[in-house]
């Protein structure tokens, strides 16, 4: 209160003094119809954001990145002993040798038998015994392919890579913590595309208009365009209201996942009087306008709504016809 007070009084006494008008642009204020923003709290999300899991047992020998740290895409993020995974591989490719040294030999002695019966000096059974182990040592060969495939498989997964370039958010486990299959490892988001989410009360569902073009205002003053809009077509049964997913441009930096925002949509028309953002002075909570009187300005308090793509609504202070100076501030210097 002793704050608002302060204000208060600042601003009699920068509106008590006179100030010509003729050298200060004006503008008069109209009542005409213009956009009904609906403006919602939205938080930023990241588009892509996983958790890595472990895809075999073992022990963690090497953490490459940490928490917070820029990981490029494709990068090893940490290391599983890899001794018995080795070892696997190893006994199954001596395994598949083996199995291709014997489908060698039955392959050649099925070749013979079929040049040697018809002329009758292999007998019916020994044909059918050579063809079925040639079948035999082959499928044997195809099974041990697929043995080393896996253990060559079950080998790289004792280095965890990263699936995409961004942030690591989370680390779940230690160097030296023995990890088994799906356990969770490391978390992160990719910084390359993020998205808005805000819900949509249930009366405002139906006047969504059909582009669902969103402006998007950022903390530090940025205002963006999206058009990349998801309305999901099921209400929470809590709130009743609806989830909207906003994707933002991929050129726009500096945006962190949790980050709050301001997203506005249109929702039809109405009369309102609007100004820019220039013609205003704001101090604290106080928001007010230089309105012109004669030849002299005077300090008028306003009620604003939230501005919008560099305009607010004006919803109680001024009346049609009343001029007011467009740069706020410009008066204020003259003033000094």
């Amino acid at each position: 209160m002793k704050s608002i007070s302060r204000s208060f009084m600042l601003l009699l006494a920068l509106s008590s003094g006179a100030l010509q008008a003729n050298t200060i642009a004006t503008i008069e204020v109209q009542n005409k119809p213009y956009a009904n923003w609906l403006t919602l709290d939205a938080t930023v999300e990241a588009v892509k954001a996983a958790t890595v899991s472990a895809q075999t047992s073992g022990r963690i020998i090497k953490l490459h990145y940490d928490v917070n740290d820029i990981v490029p895409e494709g990068a090893a993020l940490l290391e599983i002993t890899s001794k018995e995974q080795g070892a696997e591989l190893a006994s199954f490719e001596a395994d598949l040798a083996k199995a291709r040294a014997l489908n060698s030999e039955a392959q050649a002695q099925y070749q013979r038998y079929q040049a040697l019966f018809p002329q009758g000096a292999i007998s019916k059974g020994a044909m059918d015994e050579a063809i079925a182990n040639a079948k035999s040592t082959q499928e044997a060969v195809s099974a041990a392919q697929a043995r080393v495939i896996k253990a060559t498989e079950s080998l790289k997964y004792t280095v965890v890579y990263a699936p995409f370039s961004g942030i690591l958010t989370k680390r779940l486990v230690e160097v030296g913590e023995t990890v088994s299959p799906g356990q969770a490892l490391l978390s992160g988001f990719s910084t390359e595309q993020m998205r808005a989410i805000t819900h949509i009360p249930q009366r405002y569902i139906n006047q969504l208009p059909k582009n669902n073009e969103f402006q998007i205002r950022l903390q530090d003053g940025r205002e963006l365009t999206a058009t990349d809009i998801t309305v999901f077509s099921f209400a929470d049964p809590q709130s009743h209201s609806y989830q909207v997913r906003i994707n933002l441009p991929k050129d726009q930096l500096n945006i962190q996942p949790g980050a709050w925002v301001k997203a506005s949509v249109k929702l039809g028309e109405s009369n309102k009087i609007q100004l820019p953002v220039s013609a205003l002075i704001t101090m604290n909570e106080l928001s007010s306008v230089y309105r012109q009187q004669g030849d002299r300005f005077v300090l008028t308090q306003v009620r604003i709504a939230e501005p919008v793509n560099g305009e607010v609504e004006v919803l109680a202070g001024l009346k049609a016809g009343d001029k007011i100076a467009l740069d706020a501030y410009q008066v204020l210097l003259n003033k000094q």
